[in-house]
């Protein structure tokens, strides 16, 4: 929403820590911005296994942090899963 990404941020820095400490399965956790519209922010996360993602949704700063307060700050919030094509 206009005026909450560096809200979003900080929360996402927040996460960041948490998720590296806590989530053996999750390889990869990035926030990006994008140059041209700096409020549009790109989250990549990067799991193990299905296993590993479905663990991530169900911990309690998952949670917190993002469905209490991060997901209440986005305008919209569009997701694309993605699978290795090559290996």
């Amino acid at each position: 929403k206009p005026g909450k990404t560096e809200a979003v941020l900080a929360e996402l820095e927040k996460m960041k820590p948490l998720v590296k400490a806590n989530e053996p399965g999750c390889l990869t956790y990035h926030a990006n911005r994008a140059k041209e519209q700096p409020d549009t922010l790109l989250l990549y996360e990067e799991y193990a296994d299905q296993a590993a993602f479905d663990a991530h949704s169900a911990t309690s700063h998952f949670q917190e942090i993002i469905v209490g307060r991060v997901i209440p700050m986005l305008d919209k919030r569009e997701r694309e899963i993605f699978t290795p094509a090559l290996r």
